[in-house]
């Protein structure tokens, strides 16, 4: 039985396969001491006594059923870091999360969080529930805003014009591209633009490396990443439960915004990927997953507790 089974049935107050039994009872006059002693009653007030003084056993017993199941939980989660981490044996010759037969990466068991790390998630979380809508003034403006940055010598366009492929959105309509992406692709976008200038001009123009003929749409690469993200780190779950997933937990302590700057380190890894591979349009799909793949081993290094922390934040320059 797994410990969240046990939770789960112990929540329902379900202990051993058995319901708490109910007891009766007529009011105060059945708990109150008679004046003159009555055997019959006395022993049926025993008899309750008895019963409730078993309850409040089980009570206990349930208490410590899931302090002691935390605690399991606890335990399995270190051990997982430790089996799994770069720097152990298993670490070094599966460098990548177990994955069970179908290919899918195997789930662990969800951590215990701290009140930061609670909070930080469900903000996380309650972004990507944002869909992009192109009615939405707030929404308009952060496409301008993302062209102000990418372009800054430039005039601002219309947003409905051919301008915007350009910048690798399929169509003359932005808002079009956002699909599955969210509002969230956006705000990815926007801080990488931000925060990492040269990095992101650098991606833009296609400055680095030998191109090909066929290049990759920059923007819409950007909504590729956030969607693959949050696929990899179990997001839209109510706690993840991936090695990847819960490894960004212990980066979320550290920094709120991991998430975008994960997004950052990811990008510039599927760069460099694509020109490794020599890689043309329709190897896109490809690329991502190898950026996956190499992420996700980035992640299981067991000296990582930032973002800053993963080898390839080093190719992001300000």
């Amino acid at each position: 039985m797994t410990s969240r089974t046990l939770r789960r049935r112990l929540h329902h107050g379900d202990v051993d396969g058995k319901r708490h039994e109910q007891f009766e009872t007529s009011g105060l006059d059945v708990l109150s001491e008679p004046l003159l002693g009555n055997k019959e009653y006395d022993d049926s007030l025993s008899e309750v006594r008895a019963a409730l003084w078993d309850d409040e056993r089980r009570k206990e017993h349930i208490h410590w059923t899931l302090l002691f199941s935390h605690v399991i939980a606890q335990w399995a989660q270190w051990i997982a870091n430790i089996v799994l981490g770069s720097g152990s044996l298993i670490g070094r010759l599966l460098p990548f999360p177990f994955a069970t037969q179908n290919g899918q990466t195997k789930n662990f068991l969800p951590p215990l969080l701290s009140p930061l790390q609670e909070a930080r998630l469900r903000n996380l979380q309650q972004r990507l529930q944002v869909p992009f809508d192109g009615s939405c003034v707030e929404h308009q403006d952060s496409l301008r805003l993302l062209w102000q940055l990418a372009y800054p010598d430039r005039e601002l366009p219309s947003l409905k014009t051919e301008l915007w492929k350009e910048m690798g959105w399929q169509g003359s309509d932005p808002s079009t591209d956002f699909r599955g992406g969210g509002y969230i692709s956006l705000e990815n976008l926007i801080f990488f633009a931000k925060m990492y200038p040269d990095a992101f001009q650098n991606l833009l123009h296609k400055r680095d490396g030998n191109r090909a003929e066929w290049e990759y749409p920059f923007a819409v690469a950007g909504i590729n990443i956030s969607f693959m993200l949050v696929q990899m780190l179990d997001l839209q779950s109510g706690k993840p439960t991936s090695l990847a997933g819960i490894q960004f937990l212990k980066l979320l302590s550290e920094d709120e915004m991991a998430f975008d700057n994960l997004f950052c380190v990811a990008f510039q890894m599927m760069d460099a990927q694509w020109l490794a591979k020599r890689a043309s349009y329709m190897e896109f799909n490809d690329v991502l997953k190898s950026t996956r793949t190499q992420l996700e081993r980035e992640l299981a290094l067991e000296d990582t507790f930032n973002v800053k922390d993963l080898p390839a934040y080093n190719m992001l320059k300000r």
